[in-house]
């Protein structure tokens, strides 16, 4: 399972991008991610970060990740235990939406987010490990 701080880091090259690649060949997430990462897209373009049209071409490789390397979980079905993450650990329920769906299947969680304390707390591991970044 795969959250949208590993996926922007992971196309906008940004620190730490270097060690996700080994883990983005195959990955699943939720359908939040795709809306996130046109959110970051659209901020780095305000920040000038990227142009539009390095924009455009970051979206249509997203794009073609997501026809081949990355399946979406609905998230309709995950977020009642999603609410259930969020009350119990503080947690937001948009950051517990990508925990519920790993602890579900037993799967790791690729996050560059603070959400690895409360993903551990569940028993949900986390990859990388941020002491390796």
């Amino acid at each position: 399972m795969v959250d949208a701080s590993a996926v922007v880091a992971f196309f906008l090259r940004e620190e730490g991008w270097e060690r996700l690649s080994r883990y983005m060949f195959r990955t699943a997430s939720v359908g939040h991610v795709v809306k996130e990462f046109y959110n970051s897209v659209w901020r780095a373009v305000r920040g000038r970060k990227l142009t539009p049209e390095e924009a455009g071409e970051m979206v249509s490789m997203f794009k073609r990740y997501l026809d081949k390397c990355l399946e979406i979980t609905s998230e309709e079905r995950l977020v009642d235990r999603a609410l259930e993450i969020a009350l119990e650990s503080g947690a937001t329920v948009y950051d517990a939406l990508y925990i519920a769906p790993a602890l579900n299947k037993g799967k790791p969680l690729l996050t560059l987010d603070k959400k690895t304390e409360i993903a551990e707390k569940y028993g949900v591991a986390t990859l990388p490990r941020h002491r390796q970044l």
